[in-house]
């Protein structure tokens, strides 16, 4: 920390979030002239190494970019490879891969809304200190999570990383009895769920929005596992288009690309962008819920991103009642995808937003080259705009208040910062 009259806040590492980053700001007088969301975790280079592999092996090596959403890696990766190869995989197969991501946004988002992100609103420094105060709350994240994590576990093969994921649909899809045996437990969520909702809606935000284009996948339901891209500008485009339409960029202070729109006009994706563009597809529990909360058509405080999210858990529950309630198995737990020469692109919407994989296949069905384009990379420059006019108003707090305020902000995107962390370690110059 400085102060002195060229003002300049620094956190080395950004706290309940996941990844490595840390921010930069630096002000002069009453002027922000840089904000930077510093992401300098090392290269993965997962791009790299699928070049060469089975057409197969996407779907359990990109799974491991992310321990907290490694479903939406497996789904992005099998629609591109099944794409490629001419495929689709649909009815119950279809069914349970919406199921098994439902799993993960209940477990991811409970994580975020309960363990990352309330402890900021109620003045905590973590969730260990929040559940000290309020057991009982905690134990009610904590039994969210479960929820989700047991829904991974019974189709997945296991929590983290699930094994049971192939191209063409599961290597074993579970009995009838082996999901309805979950209900109860997904009926007890839903009551948790909505509780979340009530809980959240409590919380005292910020004054602060946002006029970001949003962008997010719609369909004929709420969107998860597909559908087009459509942006809250008017824009629209299938997967097939999305590197026509977004580009990236490297900037020096991020091992993370900036992705915009081809024509350079920045965007967000993510809850807030799902719930603006497909509110009338919420289920009709959950669009109750967020109405008693008081979200409206559209919510642009990205602080109020806990409470959408909180909704998006509702939903995700019913929906996972909804599907257990009319499972059937299958006749065969997978289809063929034989390889063929061909590009293929998917698109899927991770707990934080977007996420993007193309592949390339030689004629031997090995792959040639592959591209995947997270969500934090494509909202990295949207947080660091909207932390530049946050910053500028609240430059009379001191720089301890200023870094919680700016921790707190990053929070509200939840960036996965590996595929983003904890700490934040706010630089501000102050001129």
């Amino acid at each position: 920390m400085t102060h002195r009259n060229d003002r300049t806040l620094k956190v080395g590492a950004l706290a309940r979030v996941e990844g490595e980053g840390a921010l930069y700001v630096r002000a002069r007088g009453t002027e922000v002239e840089e904000v930077r969301l510093d992401i300098y975790e090392p290269p993965r280079f997962f791009e790299a190494f699928l070049r060469g592999r089975a057409h197969t092996e996407p779907p359990d090596i990109t799974a491991r970019i992310c321990g907290i959403c490694p479903v939406a890696y497996q789904m992005s990766a099998c629609q591109a490879i099944e794409a490629a190869c001419g495929v689709t995989v649909d009815g119950t197969l279809g069914e349970l891969r919406r199921l098994l991501y439902c799993g993960e946004w209940i477990e991811s988002h409970a994580l975020h809304v309960y363990l990352l992100h309330a402890p900021d609103f109620l003045g905590y420094p973590g969730a260990v200190e929040l559940a000290h105060d309020h057991r009982a709350v905690v134990e009610r994240g904590l039994r969210l999570k479960k929820t989700g994590n047991t829904l991974l576990k019974v189709l997945g093969g296991r929590e983290i990383h699930p094994v049971n994921v192939r191209v063409g649909g599961f290597y074993r899809t579970p009995a009838r009895t082996e999901l309805t045996a979950l209900t109860e437990s997904l009926r007890e969520a839903r009551d948790d769920a909505l509780a979340t909702v009530e809980w959240a809606a409590g919380f005292e935000f910020p004054d602060f929005t946002h006029d970001h284009e949003y962008l997010a996948l719609s369909a004929d339901r709420y969107p998860l596992e597909g559908g087009t891209l459509r942006s809250s500008g008017g824009r629209s485009f299938p997967a097939a288009g999305f590197e026509q339409n977004i580009v990236e960029e490297q900037v020096p202070h991020s091992t993370a690309l900036h992705a915009r729109f081809a024509d350079g006009d920045m965007y967000l994706t993510g809850p807030l962008a799902r719930y603006a563009l497909n509110r009338d597809r919420l289920s009709p529990l959950a669009l109750e819920a967020a109405e008693r909360a008081g979200l409206g058509a559209e919510c642009r405080n990205p602080f109020r991103s806990i409470l959408v999210r909180a909704v998006e858990i509702v939903y995700a529950v019913d929906e996972a009642l909804r599907i257990i309630a009319g499972y059937e198995p299958p006749p065969r737990p997978s289809v063929p995808v034989p390889p063929r020469e061909g590009t293929g692109h998917g698109v899927t919407e991770a707990p934080r937003g977007v996420l993007y994989h193309r592949y390339d296949l030689g004629p031997d069905g090995l792959l040639t080259g592959a591209r995947i384009v997270p969500p934090t990379s494509q909202n990295q420059a949207a947080i660091e705009d909207d932390l530049r006019r946050f910053v500028a108003t609240r430059l009379h707090l001191d720089d301890h208040a200023l870094t919680h305020q700016c921790e707190q902000a990053i929070r509200n995107y939840d960036p996965c910062i590996s595929c983003s962390t904890h700490f934040l370690d706010l630089t501000v110059d102050r001129s």
